[in-house]
């Protein structure tokens, strides 16, 4: 009886109590991974293989066909292009002509929307609907209402006394334009986006409201209601209820929207597209004045056959749209309050 407890104890020693839950642990990631395997299959062959041999093109003298390896030599290119930082300057208007007015606009119809009104639902649709619209369809319809001869738009100009525009074919800056009408004169670097960018832009924000409006009434749902009647309670108005309580909870919905908001601005390239190129214009609108960077690389890429420097424009654009991310991250994202 002593040898046989003798022995259960050694064994008991020299087999640690964890090693089935190591065991199920080592089965239990395995299993996970080989889910994850058909996904992974996908991500990397539509996606990381494809960056990969994108780097490898920016590296060479790319047309039809490999010319030869350029090194860094695109990127230089790119670096001292002038229609480059011109391409850039363009896209800055663009991202914060669209963002802030975009999260403005609908973090206003999402408060509005998520107070006790009848028809609530219709409403919700309805600000929805321009967001599940095609792009492309989108686009073509509001450049008929742009049109300089035949739109909408400019009849309702001509009935107010206004005289109608030029819009998409249109290649001064706005705040130039109203400079003028003022009777004032401004500095060519203070002119301001072109009105057909301004234009773009404002079909811009009217197409992504409604993403963002949802996105918002599902972190006002997450605000915890014992905290707006407690305010309530203490003599505490709308305005205090909205700028104390809403905005700072909000915050994280609002960091959220304002990340995804920026990369989609610098990636944007559909709405411009149709517009610009649907007007009669040369691609990237009147003297390049809505010539984005994703504009210009399609023009590269498709127009000019320049594979390699393009795939180098767009590299360098990436590199752009991280350093924000990064920075957005580090200097707001300190200033997130969580629930």
């Amino acid at each position: 009886m002593a040898a046989a407890d003798e022995k259960n104890s050694s064994l008991m020693t020299s087999q640690p109590l964890w090693t089935g839950s190591r065991k199920r642990y080592w089965k239990r990631t395995a299993l996970a991974y080989l889910y994850l395997l058909p996904a992974g299959i996908v991500l990397a062959v539509f996606h990381f293989l494809p960056v990969l041999y994108a780097f490898y093109i920016s590296l060479h003298r790319w047309r039809i066909r490999n010319l030869g390896f350029r090194g860094v030599a695109n990127y230089d290119q790119a670096i001292h292009d002038p229609r480059f930082w011109g391409s850039l300057k363009v896209t800055l208007f663009y991202v914060l002509g669209t963002v802030p007015f975009t999260l403005g606009i609908s973090l206003l119809l999402a408060y509005l929307l998520f107070q006790k009104v009848r028809w609530l639902s219709f409403y919700r649709t309805s600000y929805f609907l321009p967001y599940i619209t095609s792009t492309v369809a989108a686009a073509a319809v509001w450049l008929w209402i742009f049109n300089p001869r035949h739109g909408p738009l400019n009849q309702v100009l001509s009935l107010v006394g206004l005289s109608p525009q030029r819009w998409m074919n249109e290649p001064r800056g706005i705040v130039k334009m109203m400079a003028a009408g003022l009777g004032m004169h401004v500095p060519a670097w203070a002119a301001g986006p072109s009105l057909a960018l301004v234009a773009v832009m404002v079909v811009t924000v009217w197409h992504f409201v409604g993403f963002d409006v949802v996105i918002f009434l599902a972190g006002l749902g997450n605000i915890p209601t014992e905290l707006y009647e407690a305010a309530r309670i203490d003599g505490a108005g709308q305005w205090q209820l909205f700028r104390y309580i809403t905005l700072p909870l909000l915050s994280p919905t609002t960091f959220f929207l304002l990340i995804i908001s920026t990369i989609g601005a610098f990636q944007s390239f559909n709405i411009i597209y149709v517009m610009t190129a649907g007007s009669g214009a040369q691609l990237g609108g009147p003297l390049h004045s809505t010539t984005t960077t994703t504009i210009y690389l399609f023009d590269q890429f498709y127009n000019r056959v320049n594979i390699g420097y393009a795939s180098a424009i767009a590299f360098v654009l990436f590199a752009i749209i991280l350093s924000l991310t990064v920075l957005q991250n580090k200097w707001i994202g300190e200033r997130v309050h969580y629930v």
